[in-house]
């Protein structure tokens, strides 16, 4: 069973805390900034001295218009008596002297304020009481915005809740139930969320490794494999030009929407269309009904409510694609209220986010670390808990703790019983540790309690084809894919339901290999390899000018009796060196093979049984060096047949070398096109293809096949595509 691809190597952290910390302050001023007045805009509500002599001559001058001609007594701030509204027009003769007015405009300036209120000139009771008004109006919609950074616990956002957010204070510490108004008791779990509840999804932030996905071999063993890119496959009489599988997250089809029925007489209508209208009726409840379901997940209890504005804003930064300011701006969360579920799931996403950046399998262990402290933590809401320790099984199940993943998995199955997607990841565990019988009894009760579950139909339909139930697996799979249900539109399955259904004689294999295409999941109905680069000249047969390896095939060739006579002594002396075909490729006879280089390494001490051979092998790279393919002898007995299948990828080419070669019944179909093998001569095919071998001579046939390297890949995709 292939592994997980770990991460490379780690990397030092990026810049330093007091750096974060000035960003982040600056983040926190700009969630401010949304809400407060700047001083621009308050400077445009104050009323200038200009503005206001005018605006308090249009309201006094109904009231001296009234008292026009009456002299009334009236006393001013300054406890002096005086008649009339002052002006010289009034009754009783003016009211201020010369010398007065001298002194007032020979005060204006620094004391321009003081002559204005000493002489009354204006009646700042009106102007005061209206800006009493306003500044009360306004800071009652101010707070009402500001109330969510209210980190004292005193009510209202003032100076001192501006430098907590800003970092220039130390928040006062509330413990876990606390409120800022009184202290509560403990919030009890609550009951499990709706089984459609998605947790948030990982790919929002920036994620190179968000494509490994799980895939299923030939032998019944399921691997895990990132996917390359999309691209054309270009070929002469094979030309495609479709997508080759993308093994990402699976694609939801959309809702099916009923068919809008036709305008049709009321007097027409059938008990029938009545029906069908109740129906449609039931289907649209069931649909809204479905809808309500799927409701924002509640991550934080009552306690971290309390600080969501800081929460909110170290989210931000790892939203914003920043991992490395958040993982700051959450471990001074975490050491400032330790109890905080929330505040350490976000340390844990930080962390793996920074694992991701880094490339670093210490980071992502210590994210992992971090959501299991997350999910123990009291208090911790349902839908946390299950996205916690959802995201936990994910990132130890990429980093190879197959184990650890499993017993993640049992936890939450152990938690959350009535979710079937739990289950059924708890069954692609089980798969990915190559216990079968496990998966089989998860899928079992699943089925059980869900019959028509199309997920769990695959992949038990999968486990019985690796059973070699061949006939029993095909329903299972075919109803699987046709359900339509995320994480069934996959090719590891149609290829599967295609073979089965071709080892039945059922020749509607092709048909669902041609939906496998039209899905994007094959390069052409022919080619259905799964493991792709995309772009390569993807053609059956192949010359040696073609593939460029000329040379390797004229050594080849001309040491082929060499080649031949180290492979019989091996073969003569019966010690097991060639071990039966074990990929469940045969209908019958007998097929051994006898392994020198795998993955683009040496087997053990194979070599010791052929040097000659080896030493000639070891000039040529494009085949010792391929970790996509194989270096090895292939014996087949009289009466064998091979099954029509593909090989795993399309970034190999193999070559077979004629040893010992029976004059008629040996023959290999690529496509539609079969040919012969000949003594000392190389036959070169791509079995990313659809292949088929036959032998019914009268004695064994004994090849030598040699995997290179497709000529087309760079030395830079050589050394970086994953073994096979």
């Amino acid at each position: 069973m292939e592994r997980y691809r770990h991460y490379g190597t780690s990397y030092t952290s990026s810049p330093g805390a007091a750096h974060v910390e000035e960003i982040h302050s600056e983040e926190e001023e700009e969630e401010v900034e949304e809400v407060m007045y700047t001083e621009e805009e308050v400077e445009e509500v104050m009323y200038t001295e200009e503005e206001v002599e005018p605006l308090l001559e249009d309201e006094t001058q109904p009231l001296l218009q009234e008292t026009e001609g009456k002299t009334v007594p009236v006393e001013s701030k300054n406890g002096k008596r005086t008649e009339g509204g002052g002006g010289g027009d009034a009754g009783g003769g003016p009211k201020y002297s010369v010398f007065t007015w001298f002194v007032v405009l020979g005060l204006l300036g620094v004391w321009s304020s003081v002559a204005v209120v000493y002489f009354d000139i204006v009646d700042y009771d009106t102007v005061i009481a209206r800006a009493k008004e306003f500044r009360m109006n306004f800071s009652e919609v101010l707070q009402g915005k500001l109330m969510a950074y209210d980190t004292d616990g005193d009510g209202d956002f003032d100076v001192e809740d501006a430098k907590v957010l800003l970092g220039l204070k130390e928040a006062k510490r509330l413990h876990v139930g606390d409120t800022p108004e009184k202290q509560t008791a403990a919030v009890p779990l609550p009951p499990p969320a709706e089984d459609s509840f998605v947790p948030d999804d990982p790919r929002e932030s920036i994620n190179p490794y968000g494509d490994e996905a799980n895939t299923i071999d030939t032998t019944g063993v399921l691997l895990a494999e990132r996917q390359t890119e999309e691209s054309t496959v270009e070929s002469a009489e094979y030309l495609t030009s479709s997508k080759l599988t993308q093994e990402a997250e699976p694609v939801v089809d959309a809702e099916r929407q009923p068919e809008a029925a036709a305008d049709v007489d009321p007097q027409s209508e059938t008990p029938k269309q009545t029906e069908a209208e109740g129906t449609s009726e039931k289907q649209a409840e069931d649909k809204l009904t479905e809808k309500a379901k799927k409701k924002k997940p509640k991550l934080l209890n009552k306690f971290d409510k309390t600080i969501k504005a800081e929460i909110d804003a170290a989210e931000k930064l790892r939203k914003k694609g920043k991992p490395d300011e958040a993982l700051k701006a959450f471990e001074r969360l975490v050491q400032q209220y330790p109890q905080s579920p929330r505040a350490r799931y976000g340390k844990a996403q930080a962390e793996d986010d920074m694992a991701e950046k880094l490339r670093s399998n210490d980071m992502l262990q210590r994210a992992i670390n971090t959501y299991r402290e997350a999910a123990e933590l009291p208090d911790v809401t349902s839908d946390l808990l299950r996205a916690t320790l959802k995201r936990r099984a994910e990132r130890q199940q990429f980093l190879g703790r197959m184990r650890g993943s499993l017993a993640t998995l049992e936890r939450l199955v152990q938690l959350f019983p009535e979710d079937i997607g739990l289950k059924n990841d708890l069954g692609v565990a089980h798969l990915l540790l190559g216990d079968n019988n496990g998966a089989k009894k998860v899928y079992e009760e699943v089925l059980g309690v869900a019959p028509d579950n199309g997920f769990a139909k695959v992949h038990y339909g999968f486990i019985l084809k690796s059973e070699n139930k061949i006939a029993e697996s095909i329903p299972y799979l075919k109803e699987g894919l046709e359900s339509g249900e995320p994480g069934t539109d996959d090719g590891r399955f149609y290829f599967h339901l295609g073979d089965a259904l071709q080892r039945v004689g059922d020749n509607s294999a092709y048909d669902w290999y041609e939906l496998g295409h039209k899905r994007g999941h094959f390069a052409s109905l022919w080619q259905r390899s799964l493991y792709n680069v995309n772009g390569l000249k993807a053609q059956p047969w192949w010359t040696a000018k073609e593939t460029g390896y000329t040379d390797l095939v004229k050594v080849l060739e001309r040491s082929w009796k060499t080649i031949r006579d180290e492979a019989l002594a091996v073969l003569d002396q019966n010690t097991g060196h060639f071990v039966p075909e074990e990929e469940n490729l045969r209908e019958k006879g007998d097929w051994g093979q006898y392994t020198l280089w795998q993955q683009g390494r040496k087997v053990g001490n194979a070599c010791q049984g052929v040097p000659k051979t080896c030493a000639l092998l070891e000039r040529f790279p494009e085949a010792t060096g391929c970790k996509r393919g194989q270096i090895k002898f292939s014996v087949m007995q009289p009466g064998t047949h091979v099954w029509p299948h593909t090989g795993p990828t399309n970034c190999r080419l193999r070559m077979h070398l004629g040893l010992v070669i029976p004059k008629r019944g040996c023959k290999i179909r690529c496509t539609n096109e079969t040919r012969e093998w000949e003594e000392g001569k190389i036959l070169i095919f791509d079995d990313s293809f659809e292949h088929e071998v036959w032998q019914d001579a009268d004695s064994y046939r004994l090849i030598f096949i040699v995997d290179v390297w497709h000529p087309e890949l760079t030395q830079h995709q050589r050394q970086t595509l994953s073994p096979i």
